[in-house]
């Protein structure tokens, strides 16, 4: 019963909720979270004037914020743990899959995504910035939906409130979907090496499950980890795939052709029709970017910023790192691949052939490290989000904090040993319903992040 309940909210909030005929035969399918996020990221875009283009040097100069006491997290530090979230598997396995049923037209499709996602990334950060608290657990700052969508109902109430539902739901979803993904990550590391070096499952399973542990039971591990740990795997991902590029320059141009063609379903006997391109590009991008989710303001809240504003340019910086950066180096791999050799290949099979070709059994030992670094960072980024969602529940309380964690490092242990279970799908759902909870609530509040451009920008000017 259950497990028919979750499937059932699970189609609900990413099956096709209407369906649009197109010319030549094809459809448009759109999910209820598509035409949730899509316009709040048309609308928001409008409302801050193209900020993620208008705005970019000043997303850039925002990563320079010094922070003052060291129990608080840099505006740099913050990027460093959302990116750490973003920067996962779908960097890697979604955006192979994303190509697989929609062809290169869907990293088109991608980079739009993303153009309209900054704007609704901004909105959320700043308002977590402009609604955070102190953490008197792990000291600094904490925030984020929960707590922003609380302070609102208590303004428009005109009292103090001990909880409110919306949040209650909110920070219950989150809890949820960060359990799922431990679940998916660990197999999907586990699959890779076993792929790669021919590991049993377990092993790997056991390994990662104990250095996890270390990380994540002392109290601010975490965050000096991932310092070290995020930038050293984008850079070197990147560094990798320019090292492709440029060993096959001459056949950029052709991957460009191809990438714009298959974007407006020009080759629709390739790509599988417009309508395909357009919904693996865009469900891609939205579910990499994680822009509207209320994941990342968890960490925009944490950091010290002398304008709010700052915190929300450095997660919109973020959206484009995450899909116009590191998402395009995978498909660089796979589109600059013979289409022959990789035909009728899905998942991370088809990117170690991709990269096979490229650098040989390096490229395969490569992806699979890459995939283990990525999906370990997500982990340990999912748990700093928790931090709050799980103060907002329970209480300020070592007992609580502790709990979350264990259950999640149990998640990541089943994950790695069992092929599939129903609780992978709880990712999704947790996921989707935090995605209704906070898009809901940005249209209201978000009114104050737009005030506090305004204010910014006219600051600026007096400069």
């Amino acid at each position: 019963m259950i497990v028919t309940m979750i499937e059932k909210v699970y189609t609900f909030l990413w099956g096709d909720l209407i369906k649009i005929p197109l010319p030549g035969g094809s459809t448009l399918g759109i999910s209820l979270l598509i035409l949730l996020l899509i316009p709040t990221g048309i609308y928001f875009t409008i409302r801050t004037k193209l900020l993620p283009i208008r705005l970019f040097p000043d997303m850039v100069r925002a990563l320079s914020e010094k922070k003052s006491d060291k129990n608080n997290l840099s505006a740099f530090q913050t990027l460093i743990v959302s990116t750490a979230t973003r920067v996962g598997m779908g960097n890697l396995v979604g955006v192979v899959a994303a190509i697989s049923a929609g062809g290169a037209g869907a990293v088109f499709w991608m980079w739009i995504t993303a153009l309209i996602g900054s704007s609704t990334a901004f909105i959320e950060a700043t308002l977590a910035q402009l609604y955070k608290e102190k953490d008197p657990l792990y000291g600094g700052y904490r925030g984020g939906p929960a707590y922003y969508i609380h302070r609102y109902w208590e303004e428009k109430q005109g009292r103090k409130r001990k909880k409110v539902l919306l949040s209650v739901l909110f920070a219950i979803s989150g809890l949820i979907c960060w359990c799922g993904i431990s679940q998916v990550i660990s197999n999907s590391v586990t699959a890779s090496f076993k792929n790669a070096f021919d590991i049993p499952p377990l092993y790997t399973t056991i390994v990662l499950v104990v250095i996890a542990a270390v990380i994540v039971l002392r109290k601010n591990a975490t965050v000096k980890v991932l310092d070290l740990l995020v930038p050293v795997m984008a850079v070197l991902y990147f560094v990798i795939t320019l090292f492709i590029i440029f060993t096959n320059l001459g056949s950029m141009p052709g991957v460009f052709k191809r990438i714009f063609e298959e974007a407006f379903g020009f080759r629709q006997a390739v790509a599988g029709g417009f309508g395909v391109v357009l919904m693996n590009g865009v469900k891609r991008g939205l579910f990499s970017n994680e822009a509207g989710s209320g994941s990342a303001p968890c960490a925009a809240a944490a950091a010290e910023c002398d304008s709010p504003v700052k915190a929300g340019f450095v997660q919109a910086l973020g959206v484009f790192v995450d899909t116009i950066v590191i998402c395009s180096c995978t498909a660089m791999i796979m589109l600059l691949a013979p289409e022959d050799l990789v035909q009728g290949l899905s998942g991370m099979e088809l990117l170690q052939t991709a990269m096979h070709y490229h650098m040989g059994q390096f490229g395969v030992i490569f992806i699979a490290a890459t995939l283990f670094m990525f999906s370990f960072s997500t982990f340990l980024g999912i748990l700093f989000y928790a931090r709050g969602n799980v103060a907002y529940l329970f209480g300020d309380n070592w007992g609580s904090q502790t709990g979350y964690k264990v259950l999640a490092l149990v998640m990541l242990f089943i994950g790695g040993i069992a092929a599939y279970t129903f609780v992978w799908d709880l990712g999704d759902v947790g996921i989707g319903l935090m995605t209704i909870f906070n898009i809901f609530m940005l249209y209201p509040l978000g009114e104050k992040a737009l005030k506090e451009l305004k204010i910014y920008e006219s600051e600026k000017k007096k400069k």
